[in-house]
């Protein structure tokens, strides 16, 4: 079993081999922290703060000025609607709404069951294409209300086909 200490052990001689000890490492050390983690959890940005001589106050501040960095971990699928000026003005509210009402979560919530996560972004840097909308990282563009309900059944479903395949048994065509 891997102790705390060898975990953190672990992460600072990686960090050692990818980042020299310089504060202009922050932010590119916190986004591999995420690749590798799915977020940042509060042990490795200490030991990010250990690595690059800065105090973890300032670790924790520049995580929170980053909307694509997260503090908690995600469920397994996040659903993140750009609520920027543009996407606001094609109706990105009702958008957020109805997301809020098929995953019965409001921005910033994570299902008990560890499923979903609902975010809401100041910018997703689609403008020409709002509202939109990111399930799992991929951006969908021109969305409305009505196209919520289908992006989050298609993510259940690709997610119980995921779980078939690891169990072992065959895809039934339908």
């Amino acid at each position: 079993m891997r102790t705390d200490r060898d975990r953190r052990n672990a992460l600072r001689a990686e960090l050692r081999s990818l980042f020299p000890r310089d504060r202009g490492q922050l932010l590119p050390a916190l986004h591999h922290l995420q690749h590798e983690h799915g977020y940042l959890p509060d042990w490795a940005m200490e030991v990010v703060g250990w690595h690059l001589g800065i105090p973890a106050s300032e670790v924790y501040g520049a995580a929170t000025s980053y909307t694509e960095l997260r503090l908690q971990k995600p469920g397994s699928h996040v659903v993140r609607v750009c609520t920027g000026l543009s996407c606001l003005v094609k109706g990105a509210r009702d958008v957020l709404a109805a997301a809020e009402r098929e995953l019965g979560l409001s921005p910033g919530q994570t299902a008990d069951d560890g499923l979903f996560t609902l975010e809401e972004t100041a910018c997703g840097f689609l403008c020409a294409a709002a509202p939109a909308v990111a399930v799992d990282g991929h951006w969908h563009g021109r969305v409305d209300p009505s196209s919520i309900a289908p992006l989050v059944r298609n993510l259940v479903a690709r997610g119980a086909d995921k779980e078939l395949s690891k169990n072992g048994r065959k895809q039934q065509s339908s």
